[in-house]
């Protein structure tokens, strides 16, 4: 007579995950993309009152800090977009493979650094000493480039590879990866 040996089950935050990069991958990252674009809105609401309505920097406040200026000078609000943006990125990594993970760790790797600046921003705020002797919370690449522009810039620069990733992982199929795990393929 042989033992049988069982395997716990599996917890269920693993087993959540294990969802998100298989069966729901395609819903979550679809859920992800519509939070991006959301906040590109607001970043082109706000270049487009900047450059083209000729609005003052603080009074170009997006669509949501028009009627919430709160939002456009709470560092807490920000850094909260880029630790969402960064917690998305990890959750999702596990169901990309090849060279569409290779362009996602790009887009994650840009993404910590986007969260490193908010991050320093934030400890800024809440303690009152401002880097290089600045007047307000200011992050390093912001020592050399407006913020307004800054974000527009790292922005771009975590969209381009994300969405390079996207799209050679929809065009995977399990023919082409056995690993694929997910429906995302659009040949699924």
């Amino acid at each position: 007579m042989t033992a049988t040996v069982t395997q716990p089950p599996p917890s269920r935050t693993r087993a959540g995950l294990d969802a998100l990069n298989s069966q729901l991958h395609k819903v979550g990252l679809r859920v992800f993309l519509v939070i991006i674009l959301a906040h590109w809105a607001e970043h082109l609401t706000q270049a487009i009152q900047i450059y083209v309505l000729g609005w003052p920097v603080p009074e170009a406040r997006g669509v949501l800090g028009v009627p919430f200026p709160w939002l456009v000078t709470s560092e807490w609000m920000h850094y909260g977009y880029a630790l969402i943006m960064l917690v998305g990125f990890i959750l999702l990594r596990p169901g990309f493979t090849g060279k569409s993970r290779t362009w996602w760790n790009v887009t994650l790797g840009i993404q910590v650094w986007h969260h490193f600046e908010h991050l320093l921003l934030l400890v800024q705020a809440l303690t009152g000493a401002f880097i290089a002797g600045q007047a307000v919370p200011t992050s390093i690449i912001q020592l050399i480039a407006p913020r307004v522009e800054l974000h527009l810039f790292y922005n771009t620069l975590v969209t381009i590879p994300m969405i390079v990733a996207m799209v050679i992982h929809q065009r995977i199929t399990k023919d082409d990866d056995p690993s694929v795990r997910c429906s995302c393929a659009l040949q699924a």
